[in-house]
């Protein structure tokens, strides 16, 4: 028997029509690398997109292709998504943060066709150009003249029908990081990315609405931009983009266009920090910020908070399109205590709708929502990995459950919490020590902008922990003051064998901190008094 509705296929370009159709005058806003700015709306994203769908039909492309942008954020970026997704191509979104191997490692692997790319960019493309054995194309996004998605736009008329298909036919791929060998290859299908959209909007995730105006500060390489490019249209938000991510410029878009919803990796918050601190006035108008990409210490929180926001901590990963959990505040937020408050918000959030995730130990038994007993995370879900692009085997287990690599408790309530990734757990004595809390203990001491909590062998203790500290600028905070600061936030034991300063931390492409390359640098370092 078959239900009596009308049965459509969850296609992307469904996004944008909607958007063009009931929110068309909505306004986008690009700053771009050389200063300028530019203004589109849904309406016009639409019929850029449509023209591009033309382009790349015209150039030979079918559907299934890949076509590859090397872009940073703005509207261009959003007219490639849609026009490739749109002519029922699949848009591959490379980080050019990454290194020079792995750029040529995930063009090659990808197999694109078409490369369209910022022209800040163009040493990387003159680089590796020859190098990439299949892309055929080069488009330079911004600016205009030969060779720019300007000119290639100019000759369309915008008179497409989007490609209609199966709703599981693929339309993004996004790779991994690759901290750890190549990076790997992550395919959405076109309903994988409208469930996980719709669910992006609602209050417990990014509550977005056609009042909301967004700037994001995660870029739309990193693992998708958090889903926001295919959920603000849902929404009939207004967008502002930055090109570049320069905390006094941020600050300025932020306060210029009255930005409501921002989202961004702690260095992001970092940075504004430190605008502010500078002597300049904070965003004026921004309620609600979303931090992810890794752990939000505590003290950051506290201090988004205090300047009027609401702040949800988020969790996910490439293989989670990425959302996988979201702060969001509970019934009796408004009579819990401030420090209860942000015990929560410091937690990595609740599992929305469509996920389900579980802790298990390391014989595979599953483990208590008490908020106690630590394990192994895996996640399954309609949005969540079932294979890598190109691999013969899934990445799941038989009921579909993937493993996050991620260490973490679940709480009665739903609250999920990391405690670590797997690899960079300290274990001394026997018992575990989390890096994570650790490091975001110590950023809370004042004068200490970043920390890093890495394992160094110890002969009686098999691990103690080495802290990697960055001072703020003109800060002179010392070794002592941080132990002592961390003696009433951690456990006794936790307590670093050491402290050293250093000028810089080293980060993956996406902004999070690369601990294999800080063990590298310390392997064979030996702690005061082992």
């Amino acid at each position: 028997m078959l239900g009596s509705m009308q049965d459509m296929e969850l296609r992307v370009s469904r996004i944008i029509d909607h958007a063009a159709r009931e929110h068309a005058g909505r306004s986008i806003v690009t700053r771009w690398a050389d200063g300028s700015e530019s203004r589109t709306t849904w309406a016009g994203i639409a019929d850029d997109a449509k023209r591009l769908a033309q382009a790349l039909e015209r150039l030979g492309l079918q559907p299934g292709d890949r076509i590859a942008t090397l872009a940073m954020n703005h509207a261009n970026h959003l007219v490639a998504w849609y026009g490739a997704m749109g002519m029922g191509g699949v848009i591959h979104t490379i980080n050019p943060r990454l290194f020079d191997d792995q750029l040529v490692y995930i063009g090659n692997h990808a197999g694109d066709r078409v490369l369209l790319y910022d022209r800040m960019f163009q040493p990387i493309v003159d680089r590796l150009k020859s190098r990439w054995t299949s892309i055929e194309h080069y488009v330079v996004m911004d600016g205009e003249g030969p060779g720019t998605l300007a000119e290639l736009l100019a000759a369309e008329d915008g008179d497409y029908a989007w490609v209609e298909g199966p709703e599981r036919d693929p339309c993004m791929l996004a790779y991994t990081s690759g901290t750890t060998g190549d990076p790997k290859g992550v395919l959405y299908t076109h309903r994988s990315s409208v469930i996980h959209a719709l669910t992006v909007i609602t209050p417990a995730v990014f509550n977005l609405s056609s009042r909301s105006i967004v700037q994001p500060v995660v870029p739309m390489f990193h693992a998708a931009g958090w889903g926001l490019p295919l959920a603000v249209p849902i929404a009939g938000a207004s967008y502002v983009f930055s090109a570049i991510n320069d905390p006094a410029v941020l600050c300025d878009l932020m306060t210029r266009y009255k930005v409501t919803h921002s989202a961004g990796v702690p260095t992001v918050w970092l940075g504004v920090f430190g605008h502010i601190d500078a002597g300049n006035p904070p965003p004026a108008h921004l309620k609600f910020a979303s931090v992810g990409g890794s752990a939000a210490p505590r003290a950051m929180i506290e201090r988004l908070m205090g300047m009027g926001m609401e702040v949800a901590h988020l969790w996910g990963m490439t293989e989670t399109s990425p959302v996988g959990t979201a702060g969001q505040r509970p019934p009796e937020w408004d009579e819990m205590s401030r420090d209860a408050q942000l015990d929560l918000v410091s937690k990595q959030g609740q599992i929305p709708f469509g996920i389900e995730l579980r802790v298990v130990d390391d014989a595979g038994n599953v483990l208590p929502r008490d908020g106690t007993s630590s394990g192994q995370l895996q996640v399954r879900g309609p949005w969540v990995i079932q294979r890598y692009y190109g691999a013969t085997e899934d990445a799941v287990d038989a009921d579909g459950w993937f493993d996050t690599g991620d260490v973490s408790v679940l709480h009665p309530d739903g609250t999920m919490q990391i405690t670590d990734r797997s690899k960079d757990v300290i274990k001394s004595g026997g018992e575990w020590i989390s890096s994570v809390d650790l490091e975001n203990a110590a950023i809370g001491c004042p004068g200490v902008a970043e920390a890093a909590a890495i394992a160094i062998p110890h002969p009686k203790w098999d691990e103690r922990p080495l802290l990697v500290v960055v001072r703020k600028p003109g800060s002179n905070v010392a070794a002592a003051d941080i132990q002592q600061h961390l003696a009433g936030q951690v456990a006794k034991w936790w307590l670093p064998d050491e402290i050293v300063f250093v000028d810089e931390l080293p980060h993956t492409a996406t902004g999070k901190l690369l601990k294999t390359a800080l063990r590298e640098r310390f392997r064979g370092h030996v702690l005061t008094g082992a």
